[in-house]
C-alpha cells in the first residue's frame, strides 16, 4: 500500500464460508478506486483499501446485490497507512492479503430492507441474512427455507386433491425458493463470479422442469436451502467461539473516582484508572494489582484449572476472576487493546492468511465448477447423439451431475477446519497468525528455545542457603536486612525467600552499595557485607571447604553471594533463574513426538548446560543474536523444519530465520504483532500443544476432502448407472457439506 492508501471497515451479515468471502471480494474489487479488499469470514467483516475517497454507498450496494447484510463499521474510522510489507499489523484493521477469485456460493440471504444509497456520513447499513446476534431461526435465510418447505407441503396435499393442477402447484412451490437463488446467481455473475453454486442449482432446477420433473425439482430446492441453513448454523458456532472469548470481559467496572467508587462501562476505562474488583468478580481490564491479593482463576482465558495467587505488583488479565480477595487494579491497557481484544482481532485477521492447502482448493475450485458444467452437458448430449440414447433420461442424468458437482463441501473443507483450529487455539492462549502458520506447525521437527524468560521464569530465585556458625534463618535475616528497599533481581529473590520462610527482617543502618562488589551496612550492631565471593574474600578468609562449596554451586550455573558478618563468612546464598514448572514435561512431550529440542542462549556455558541438563536437552551458550540466527540456518540446512521460541526482541533475527517464529515470555506483548505465533501464558508445553493442534487440523482437513470428493465420486457413478437421480444428488452435496462442517466443528472441543 502507498502512503495515501486509506482503509474503511464494514461488518457483513450472513457470510458463512470462504466462497462467500471470495464472492464479496471479487465484486468489491471491481469498483473504481478500490486498491485492495480483505474479507474475514470469522470476523464477519471486510476492510476496503482505497486511494482517496470512496463512496460508501457503492460498496453497500455492490454487497447488498449479492444478498448479504452490510453495515459500515463506525467504530473503525478510516486510517492512513504507510508501507508495511506484505502484512499489516496495526490494531483495528485486517491483514493486507491477496485473495483468489473462485467459485463462491451464497446462503439464502434476503433482500435489502434499507436503501444502500444513503449518505456516507450516516451509519449506513443494508440487511440481508442474519443480523449480528440474531438467532438463526429469525434470519431471512431461515424464513425463506421455511416458506419453500411449507409451499412444497401444500403442493403435495393440494396436488392429491386436485390432480389436474399438481404440476402447477409444484411449479409455484419451486419458484418460492428458486427465484431468490436465480437472482443471486445473476447478481454474482454480473459481479464477476459466473460459476457459482447458485448457477448450478438454477440450471438443474430449470432443466428438471423442462423434462417434466417439476415435483423433484421443487424438493431438490428445499433440500438445498436446508443444507445451506445447516451450514450457516455451523459457521455461526465457529464465530461464536471467538465472540464468546470477547464476552468474558464484563460490561461494567467499579472505578475509584473523587474519593469514592462509581460504576462505568468497561470500554470507557483509561490507562491509569484504578478499579476495584470484589471477590467473585471478573476483572474488566488488563492491569497491575496496587492493593490486595487474591487467587486469580484464569481458566476462562488460559484453560488452567488451578487458580494463581497474585498480589501487589503482579499483572492480571481482563476476563479472569478474583476468587477470594478484594483487589485494586491500575489499568494498563484500554478496552480495545487488552489481551482478549487483541486475541480476537488477531484471530479475525488470521482468517485471511490462507493455508497452502486452502489456496490450492481455491485455485482448484475456479476450474472445478466450469468443469462440472461441461461434464454435465457432455453426459446429457453425447449418449443421445452418438448412440441414439433417450434424450430425456440422459438430460436428467446430466442435471443430477450438476447437483452432485456443487463445490460447497469441497470449498468449505479446509477453511472450516482452519477457522475452528484457530478459534480453539486462541481460547487456550495459543495464537497462530493464519492458516499458513497453522498448517506449517504440522511439519515442525526441531524447536530452538531461548533460555531466559522462555524456558526459565526470567527472574532468579534462591536455590541454596549454606550457613556457617548460625542457622539458615539467621543468614537470610541478615541478608534481607541489607537488601530491604532494593529492586535488584537478586535482592528481590533474597527478600522473597526470607518472606516465604517467615524470617524476621531487622532494620539495617548505614546501608550502601559498593559498585561492582555488593552492599554493606550495620544490622543490630553487627557489620555485615553481602556480595560476590571475590569481594567477600577481601573482607574475610575463605576456607577450602567454603571455596569448594562456591565452586560447586557455580558449576551448577548458580550465582553465589557470600555473607560476611563481623569479619567472618557467615553463609552462602546461591541463586539461579530456574526452569518454568512445566518446562521438563514440555520438552519431554516434544521429544516423545520425535522433535529435536535445543537451547540457544547468550548466558554463560555452565549455567546453560546446567539448566539444559535438568530439562534433558542440548544447549548452545554464550551466543550473540547473529549466532542464534546462524544456528537456526544450520538446523534448516540439515533438513529440519525449525520453530524458534523467544521473547520477540533480542531473538528477532533467529525468529525471522526460522520456519515459524513463536513469541513467549517477557516480550510476548510486542511479539503479538510481529511473530508468526505467540504463547500468551508462558507454558513451555504449549509449543507441543500448537504442533498437536496443527496435526489434528491437518488430519481433519484430509478427512473433509476425502468425504467431499468421495461422496461425489460414488454418486457420480450411481447417477450415470441410473441408480440415483436428482434427490440423492442434492442429498450427496448437502450431506457432504453438513458432514464436512460438523467434522470441522469437532475441533472446537479439542483439549490438547
Amino acid at each position: 500500500m502507498t502512503a495515501s492508501t486509506r482503509q474503511t471497515r464494514f461488518k457483513i451479515g450472513g457470510m458463512d464460508c470462504a466462497s462467500c468471502a471470495a464472492k464479496i471480494d471479487t465484486a468489491v474489487r471491481r469498483l473504481d478506486g478500490v486498491a485492495d479488499v480483505s474479507v474475514s469470514v470469522t470476523g464477519a467483516s471486510m476492510t476496503v483499501s482505497h486511494d482517496g475517497p470512496l463512496a460508501d454507498d457503492k460498496v453497500l450496494r455492490q454487497v447488498a446485490r449479492l444478498g448479504y447484510g452490510i453495515v459500515k463499521d463506525s467504530a473503525a474510522a478510516s486510517r492512513t497507512h504507510g508501507q508495511h510489507g506484505d502484512h499489516e499489523h496495526d490494531h483495528g484493521h485486517d491483514h493486507d492479503h491477496d485473495h483468489h477469485d473462485h467459485a463462491g456460493h451464497d446462503h439464502g440471504k434476503g433482500t435489502a430492507s434499507r436503501s444502500a444509497s444513503a449518505p456516507a456520513s450516516e451509519a449506513l447499513h443494508v440487511h440481508g441474512g442474519a443480523e449480528p446476534g440474531q438467532p438463526w431461526w429469525r434470519s431471512s435465510r431461515a424464513l425463506l427455507t421455511l416458506a419453500c418447505a411449507l409451499a412444497l407441503a401444500v403442493a403435495y396435499v393440494a396436488g392429491h386433491a386436485f390432480p389436474a393442477a399438481e404440476r402447477w402447484l409444484f411449479l409455484a412451490a419451486l419458484l418460492v425458493g428458486l427465484v431468490p437463488i436465480a437472482r443471486r446467481a445473476l447478481m454474482a455473475a454480473l459481479a464477476g463470479t459466473p460459476f457459482s453454486v447458485e448457477t448450478l442449482m438454477t440450471i438443474a432446477a430449470v432443466g428438471a422442469v423442462l423434462i417434466g420433473a417439476t415435483e423433484e425439482a421443487a424438493a431438490v430446492v428445499v433440500l438445498f436451502l436446508i443444507g445451506e441453513l445447516l451450514e450457516g448454523v455451523a459457521a455461526g458456532r465457529a464465530r461464536a467461539s471467538i465472540q464468546g472469548l470477547a464476552d468474558l470481559v464484563p460490561k461494567m467496572a467499579l472505578v475509584e473516582r473523587n474519593g469514592g467508587t462509581a460504576e462505568v462501562p468497561a470500554e470507557q476505562l483509561a490507562v491509569g484508572d484504578v478499579i476495584v474488583v470484589r471477590p467473585g468478580d471478573r476483572i474488566p481490564a488488563d492491569g497491575e494489582i496496587t492493593d490486595g491479593s487474591s487467587d486469580i482463576d484464569e481458566a476462562p482465558v488460559t484453560g488452567e484449572s488451578t487458580p494463581k495467587r497474585k498480589g501487589v505488583g503482579e499483572a492480571v488479565f481482563a476476563g479472569t476472576i478474583s476468587a477470594d480477595g478484594v483487589l485494586k487494579v491500575r489499568v494498563t491497557a484500554a478496552a480495545a487493546d487488552n489481551t482478549i481484544a487483541r486475541v480476537v482481532r488477531l484471530v479475525e485477521e488470521a482468517q485471511e492468511a490462507k493455508a497452502p492447502t486452502e489456496r490450492f482448493i481455491d485455485r482448484f475450485s475456479r476450474y472445478y465448477t466450469p468443469a462440472v458444467l461441461l461434464v454435465g452437458a457432455l453426459v446429457a448430449v453425447l449418449p443421445p447423439l452418438l448412440v441414439g440414447a433417450d434424450w430425456s433420461g440422459w438430460i436428467y442424468k446430466g442435471l443430477a451431475i450438476l447437483l452432485i458437482g456443487c463445490p460447497c463441501a469441497l470449498v468449505i473443507s479446509t477453511p472450516a477446519a482452519i477457522a475452528a483450529g484457530l478459534a480453539t487455539g486462541a481460547r487456550r492462549g495459543l495464537l497462530l497468525k493464519g492458516g499458513a502458520v497453522l498448517e506449517g506447525f504440522a511439519g515442525i521437527n526441531a524447536v530452538a528455545f531461548d533460555k531466559t524468560g522462555t524456558l526459565t521464569e526470567g527472574k532468579p530465585v534462591v536455590t541454596d542457603v549454606v550457613a556457617y556458625g548460625r542457622d539458615e534463618g539467621g543468614v537470610l535475616s541478615l541478608a534481607a536486612a541489607l537488601e530491604q528497599g532494593s529492586s535488584h533481581p537478586l535482592a528481590v529473590a533474597i527478600l522473597g525467600r526470607a518472606s516465604a520462610a517467615g524470617v524476621a527482617v531487622p532494620l539495617a543502618s548505614g546501608s550502601k552499595a559498593i559498585s561492582g562488589k555488593g552492599v554493606e551496612g550495620d544490622v543490630g550492631g553487627v557489620a555485615v557485607f553481602l556480595g560476590s565471593a571475590k569481594a567477600a574474600a577481601e573482607r574475610a578468609t575463605l576456607t577450602e571447604a567454603q571455596r569448594a562449596a562456591i565452586e560447586g554451586l557455580n558449576g551448577q550455573g548458580k550465582t553465589v553471594s557470600a555473607l560476611v558478618a563481623d569479619g567472618a563468612v557467615a553463609g552462602l546464598i546461591a541463586m539461579r533463574d530456574e526452569p518454568r514448572a512445566d518446562a521438563a514435561a514440555g520438552i519431554a512431550a516434544l521429544k516423545g513426538d520425535g522433535i529435536r529440542t535445543v537451547m540457544l542462549t547468550g548466558d554463560n556455558r555452565s549455567t546453560a548446560e546446567a539448566v539444559a541438563a535438568s530439562l534433558g536437552m542440548e544447549a548452545r551458550a554464550e551466543l550473540l543474536p547473529q549466532d542464534k540466527q546462524r544456528i537456526v540456518g544450520e538446523l534448516k540446512r540439515e533438513g529440519l523444519k525449525v520453530a524458534k521460541v523467544g521473547d520477540g526482541i533480542n531473538d528477532a533475527p533467529a525468529l525471522a530465520a526460522a520456519d515459524i517464529g513463536i513469541a513467549m515470555g517477557g516480550g510476548t506483548d510486542v511479539a503479538l504483532e510481529t511473530a508468526d505465533a505467540a504463547i500468551l501464558h508462558g507454558r513451555v508445553g504449549d509449543v507441543w500443544r500448537m504442533i498437536r493442534l496443527s496435526r489434528s487440523v491437518m488430519a481433519n482437513i484430509r478427512q473433509n476432502i476425502t468425504v467431499a470428493l468421495g461422496l461425489k465420486a460414488v454418486f457420480l457413478v450411481t447417477t450415470i448407472a441410473g441408480i440415483t437421480g436428482l434427490w440423492p444428488a442434492i442429498l450427496a452435496d448437502t450431506g457432504a457439506t453438513v458432514l464436512v462442517t460438523a467434522n470441522a466443528m469437532r475441533l472446537l472441543r479439542w483439549r490438547g
